[in-house]
């Protein structure tokens, strides 16, 4: 069991004592731990009538990461931001895309960092022009709770801002505590079926649509969908979801991503006109919708929604500022670009 040199007692639990059992209530598994085990997460144990965060302060990875790898696109366009995360998930994605970090980290190397160690770092190893802030990111970062929370505020404090990369699966009560120190989410939406979020990532539904519909009236919200052939790509569930994004806001970006294979899904790569067909779906109802990892496409690149002129190329992580003017506004028409930040092109 992995305890990092930093660990500390956890944040939203409570201990029974009838049936010595210590309850999480970080996100919606709920799990009850007993003496010398963890939760599904792997980084939440107990210690006599305690639950410890395992992993606090304990980084497998940072870099300088360009915004739009997150994927933000309409947050500080062109920018920068220092992007750091530790392991464990409280999923199980067949598909993970860091399933090193995320489900085997016994074989990781990680180095024991404080809050101040971050915002050091931001200060004195990033150059000033990239001191946009922190991203959460690379595993799943609300199981690093108790870290978030305390380097959230004082990257806060400090006139920065901050970014969860996240799957969404985490109860009420925590996320209303720390989302007065997000500026930014980029939530997946892995599907729009229960079946789905069971049967491929041990999870469920309503609780990643109910963290969408709160932190969208907090702050600035992006979603990335994984477009897997014949699991998640209908077209009777993408428009589905796609009424539902449109209820809570159409001006909420919609990233439809590439499906490749990876760690325990082997099945073929989504063609292409499955995502050039969702996208068409989507702008029926949202204003900004975007297909990643599809490369060579233009479809990564921002439009106007209401003269359809192109606004920002983008070609991998670059992107070239055509069509916005200073006040957010399409230079050819006036339309009103929803864009939260400075443009870096």
């Amino acid at each position: 069991m992995l305890r990092g040199k930093l660990a500390k007692e956890a944040m939203f639990y409570s201990y029974d004592s009838d049936k010595d059992l210590v309850l999480c209530r970080l996100c919606p598994h709920y799990c009850r731990i007993k003496e010398d085990e963890t939760g599904r997460c792997r980084v939440r144990g107990r210690e006599g009538n305690k639950l410890i965060s395992l992993n606090y302060g304990e980084c497998a990875s940072y870099c300088l990461d360009p915004i739009e790898k997150k994927p933000l696109y309409h947050f500080f366009p062109g920018n920068h931001i220092l992007s750091i995360g530790s392991v464990g998930c409280n999923f199980s994605c067949e598909f993970c895309q860091n399933w090193n970090i995320a489900h085997q980290f016994e074989r990781v190397n990680t180095a024991a960092v404080t809050p101040g160690d971050i915002l050091e770092i931001i200060e004195k190893r990033v150059p000033a022009e990239h001191q946009l802030g922190v991203a959460y990111t690379y595993n799943e970062p609300t199981i690093w709770y108790e870290f978030i929370y305390d380097t959230s505020r004082l990257i806060q404090e400090k006139g920065l801002k901050n970014v969860l990369v996240t799957n969404g699966f985490i109860n009420t009560e925590p996320l209303e505590k720390i989302l007065p120190y997000i500026d930014a989410m980029n939530i997946d939406v892995k599907s729009f079926t229960q079946e789905f979020y069971h049967k491929y990532c041990g999870g469920s539904l309503k609780p990643v649509m109910r963290t969408v519909e709160l932190a969208a009236s907090s702050c600035h919200v992006e979603l990335t969908t994984l477009i897997i052939p014949d699991l998640n790509d209908s077209p009777e569930e993408i428009e589905r979801m796609v009424d539902w994004i449109a209820g809570i806001n159409p001006e909420i970006p919609l990233h439809i991503s590439r499906y490749f294979p990876n760690y325990r899904m082997a099945r073929e790569a989504t063609p292409e006109n499955t995502l050039e067909r969702a996208r068409e779906i989507a702008l029926k109802k949202l204003r900004y919708v975007y297909t990643g990892n599809l490369f060579g496409s233009d479809y990564a690149s921002t439009y106007c929604p209401q003269c359809g002129e192109l606004l920002i190329h983008r070609m991998g992580f670059t992107i070239n500022n055509q069509g916005v003017d200073e006040n957010f506004n399409c230079r050819h028409c006036g339309e009103k670009i929803t864009i939260m930040g400075k443009i870096k092109a």
